[in-house]
């Protein structure tokens, strides 16, 4: 990918665009991970003047690989992400380092800006800048977040198959993930302390299929020189594992888009912006993909919603300006 074809992208698209201006552009995605990248890729493919601002901080920065991902299976995330910027770049898409800090609604135009002081105005926002994962004050976690103590067994849990694993409780929502992790090894123990007690029916289930619940509160992690060892209980029991699979809590990176008082939604995870099946919000120029608005999906997920709200943006730009050409056409005939 050469400069040369990126020269020619990037005129391509400015020629393709409904608006020539160079301070106004076609679409501006805040956040440059697989759903903003995938997003860009579809807007700069279609000619479009897109801006990613990206903060520089992927949410699975703490883990070694990205699994799950059609021809892409094992890659490093931060490798991942450097050939996603590469492929959107050789359309023309431009790429700044960046925290937004606002995005308003001007008569026209979005206006996004910055924590540097910079303002960027646009036709439509895509925020992609995906959610953070809250762990629980257990001393250990931390470290071991990403590596063995884990979040998505689709993700993770054919490399920790067969081994002794745990479910830690955050919430009741917990008992699902007990029942799920239950698939990648014969060994599961579920410690159930924040979920309340178990139901005697669900408890039924799950020793069904010889997952033990412990109901001792977890007070710390144990290591050794390989990495997680086991989990220290209340009255100082060990309970060997080899990875501890945790239900984090989420909180989305969205706080930017908080001026916009944009309409809202429950879901077993939280309380997120509302958005339709293109990732569309109340706000009809503001669109919100990937874990920002649904932080329980999975890289290539992601990477779908964001394609299909790159097309969804592109045709209604298209939209606005066969209108605008219309409007502009019936204009010009009116009688003198």
């Amino acid at each position: 990918m050469g400069t040369g074809d990126s020269t020619e992208h990037t005129a391509a698209s400015r020629e393709g665009s409904g608006d020539t201006s160079t301070d106004v552009w076609d679409a501006v995605i805040i956040g440059g991970g697989p759903a903003g990248l995938s997003a860009a890729l579809m807007l700069g493919r279609a000619r479009r003047r897109v801006l990613v601002v990206d903060a520089g901080e992927p949410r699975n920065r703490f883990t070694s690989h990205v699994h799950g991902v059609l021809g892409s299976e094992g890659t490093p995330p931060i490798e991942f992400l450097a050939r996603g910027r590469e492929e959107v770049r050789s359309y023309g898409v431009e790429i700044r380092r960046g925290q937004v800090t606002a995005v308003t609604e001007g008569s026209e135009r979005m206006l996004v800006a910055t924590a540097s002081g910079e303002s960027f105005a646009a036709r439509r926002v895509i925020a992609t800048s995906g959610s953070r994962d809250g762990l629980p004050d257990i001393p250990g976690a931390g470290d071991r977040w990403g590596k063995d103590v884990l979040h998505c067994p689709y993700c993770h849990g054919w490399e920790v198959r067969g081994g002794r694993l745990g479910v830690l409780a955050t919430s009741s929502a917990s008992i699902h993930q007990a029942h799920l992790v239950r698939q990648w090894s014969e060994h599961v123990t579920f410690f159930s302390a924040e979920a309340g007690e178990v139901p005697e029916d669900v408890a039924a289930r799950l020793g069904a299929r010889g997952v033990v619940i412990d109901p001792r509160p977890v007070t710390r992690l144990a290591t050794d020189a390989e990495g997680l060892s086991g989990a220290e209980v209340e009255g100082g029991d060990v309970v060997p594992l080899d990875a501890l699979f945790v239900t984090p809590i989420l909180k989305s990176n969205e706080e930017f888009l908080e001026p916009l008082e944009l309409e809202r939604e429950g879901s077993v995870g939280g309380d997120f912006v509302r958005v339709d099946k293109t990732g569309r919000t109340s706000n009809p120029r503001v669109w919100a993909v990937g874990n920002v608005a649904r932080p329980i999906e999975t890289v290539p997920m992601v990477v779908a919603a964001g394609a299909s709200a790159g097309a969804a943006v592109n045709q209604d730009l298209i939209d606005e300006e066969f209108d605008a050409a219309l409007a502009a056409e019936a204009t010009i005939r009116l009688p003198s």
